[in-house]
C-alpha cells in the first residue's frame, strides 16, 4: 500500500482529478473518523520509511504488504500512545487488523492510496491480536 507518488510528467495541472480530503473520505466511509484516516496515513509513511528507508525519487518502489503495514501501524501506535494505543484506536472503531485493511481500501477507493493486483483485504485478517498492545509494553527500571 504505497502512498501515491507525485506524477512529475503531468503537464496540465488543471486536468487533474480533484482528490477528496480525509474529512470527505471519513464522511463517505462512515465507519471511521478522520483521526483514524490521519493515523493510517502517518503510520503508512512510518512503515514505508522503516522498510524502504527515506526515498528521494518518487519512482522507487514504495509498496508494503498488508502484514508489513499492520506490524508498522502497531509499532507506530505504541511509539505514539504507549499503553493507551489500544484505547485510542478503539475510540476510532479500530479493534482488529482487519479494520486497518478496511481503512486502507477506503483510502484506495477514494484515490488516496494505490494497491497492486496481489493486495486484498484478506491480507489484513488476524495479523496480530490487539491484546499485543498491552502485553508488549514494558517499563524498564535501571538499578
Amino acid at each position: 500500500m504505497p502512498p501515491p507518488a507525485p506524477d512529475e510528467n503531468q503537464a496540465d495541472v488543471s486536468s487533474e482529478t480533484v482528490k477528496p480530503t480525509l474529512r470527505e473520505v471519513a464522511q463517505m466511509g462512515g465507519d471511521y473518523p478522520v483521526q483514524a484516516l490521519e493515523f493510517m496515513q502517518a503510520g503508512l509513511e512510518y512503515t514505508v520509511v522503516k522498510i524502504h528507508g527515506k526515498m528521494v525519487k518518487a519512482d522507487r518502489q514504495r509498496h508494503v504488504s498488508g502484514q508489513q503495514l499492520c506490524q508498522g501501524l502497531r509499532e507506530y501506535a505504541m511509539c505514539r500512545w504507549g499503553m493507551m494505543a489500544r484505547t485510542v484506536l478503539g475510540r476510532w472503531g479500530i479493534h482488529s487488523t482487519l479494520d486497518f485493511g478496511r481503512i486502507v481500501f477506503l483510502l484506495v477507493h477514494a484515490g488516496l492510496l494505490k494497491t497492486t493486483d496481489q493486495d486484498s483485504l484478506s491480507d489484513f485478517r488476524d495479523v496480530f491480536d490487539f491484546a499485543a498492545f498491552e502485553s508488549e509494553y514494558r517499563i524498564e527500571i535501571k538499578a
